[in-house]
């Protein structure tokens, strides 16, 4: 199991939301558990290295 961090809002009645990884890549659901499960599956598409041309946010440590 894998701690992914995500930013999520609510818009009117949705629940939008991206993981932080990949702020490129919104997501919605109806309710919060919604906007959940989709991010799952997002990252699950993410990370299969299906989707081309994926931009990710990364660190990088300078002295």
């Amino acid at each position: 199991m894998r701690a992914v961090k995500f930013t999520s809002w609510q818009d009117d009645a949705f629940f939008i939301g991206f993981l932080n990884e990949y702020p490129d890549y919104q997501t919605q659901g109806m309710t919060k558990e919604e906007l959940i499960e989709n991010l799952k599956d997002l990252f699950v598409d993410l990370e299969s290295g299906q989707v081309p041309y994926i931009r990710k946010v990364e660190e990088l440590l300078v002295a």
